[in-house]
Order: structure tokens, then C-alpha cells, then sequence
């Protein structure tokens, strides 16, 4: 590996397809020093474990293990690492499943190529990047609060709603949590999404309905 390599972000692949890894291989070798590619979910973990990139780029349907439980497997081990979804699936429940289980990009393979280097770059930023006809389609969906309870939202999502409840800052949720705040206004905005709530208001009457908060 060159001194010019290990100064550039790590990444590795995830793509049981040999073309599409190959074709990932040609758009960003250029930019990022690519650590090896990962046929399966098993492999993923395994070569994640023991590289250590800094980011992976993954399909999500793969054979043995599928990339978003492969991604929660890391979770445990590296709450740090970022997972971006390069993914013939285009519909939004993928997404939330994908975000929920903590990944930083979400991206349709039909997508043009900048927008995979817009997701990386944003994953490393601290955000989270969703492909714009993904998020339309999550943004049509018209869901009530009443249709969803504590269960539904992650840790993640309820440790940032009790804080809000609480009346902290996203600037100060961030600093409790050790996240960006991009990432803290990201998680509330897909929380009212989902519930189909407009307000801090109507987000904090969810929490305490839902036990996440005291009165």
C-alpha cells in the first residue's frame, strides 16, 4: 500500500455480483483506498472485523446473510462504522429498515453515479443520504401517530425523542449521544415522518403517551 493510500478513507465492498463489485472498483478507487470486497453478509462482517474500513459500500440482498442484519452485526462490535446500501430495492420500507439499523446512505443501483459518491461523502460527514426518489416515495406516505407505538422506533430514535422531550437542542442531543447534530435533526425529521407528526409538540405528547418520557 502507497503513504498516498493510507492517508485516503478506507472502504470495502460488499456485492455478490462480480460486475457490479468491479464496477464500484473503477468509480472509486480514484478517491478512496478500497480494503477488499466481501461476496456474501458472513464475508462482510468477517473482513469488516478484520480490516477495519472506515466505511463499506454494500448491497443489502446477498447470500448467508443479508447486508442490513450484516450491518447490525457490526453494530455490535463498532457502533462507529458507516454503512452505505447500494440496492436494487426501491421501495421505502428498505429504507427505514436500512437507516433504522443504523446506515448512513441508502442508494438505488439505478441511480446515476455521483449519487454514490454524494452518500459517501455525506456518510463521512456524519449524515445521512437517501436516494431523492426513495425519499419522495417517503414522503408521500401519509401515516398516523396512532398507528405506531414505542416498539416501532429504535433505540437510537427513542433516546433522541426522550431528549427532545426534555427540551434539549438537537445541538446539545449531539453532544450527549456523541452523534453530529445532522444526524440527530435527520433521525426527528424520519420520526415525524413516520408518525405523521408536524410538531416538537405533537412529538413530545407522543413520547410521554408512549412512556419514552415523563410528564
Amino acid at each position: 500500500m502507497t503513504e498516498e493510500n493510507t492517508k485516503r478513507k478506507r472502504i470495502l465492498l460488499a456485492d455478490d455480483h462480480f460486475i457490479v463489485a468491479r464496477g464500484l472498483v473503477e468509480i472509486l478507487e480514484e478517491s478512496y483506498d478500497l480494503v477488499g470486497i466481501a461476496k456474501d453478509g458472513v464475508e462482510m462482517v468477517k473482513m469488516a472485523t478484520e480490516l477495519k474500513p472506515e466505511l463499506i459500500v454494500a448491497d443489502i440482498s446477498m447470500p448467508n446473510l443479508n447486508g442490513i442484519d450484516a450491518l447490525k452485526e457490526l453494530k455490535k462490535k463498532n457502533s462507529e462504522i458507516k454503512v452505505v446500501f447500494l440496492t436494487m430495492h426501491d421501495e421505502p420500507a428498505y429504507a427505514r429498515r436500512a437507516i433504522d439499523a443504523g446506515a448512513s446512505g441508502f442508494v438505488v443501483k439505478s441511480s446515476a453515479p455521483d449519487e454514490l459518491a454524494q452518500a459517501i461523502s455525506l456518510a463521512f460527514a456524519g449524515g445521512i443520504y437517501i436516494s431523492p426518489s426513495i425519499q419522495k416515495k417517503i414522503d408521500e406516505s401519509q401515516p398516523s401517530a396512532d398507528d405506531f407505538t414505542a416498539d416501532d422506533l429504535t433505540k437510537r430514535q427513542k433516546e433522541i425523542l426522550q431528549l427532545l422531550s426534555h427540551g434539549k437542542s438537537a445541538k446539545e442531543i449531539a453532544s450527549d449521544l456523541n452523534i453530529s447534530s445532522r444526524t440527530v435533526e435527520f433521525h426527528k425529521y424520519r420520526i415525524m415522518k413516520m408518525l405523521g407528526i408536524d410538531s416538537s409538540a405533537g412529538l413530545v405528547r407522543f413520547a410521554i403517551k408512549q412512556g419514552i418520557a415523563e410528564v
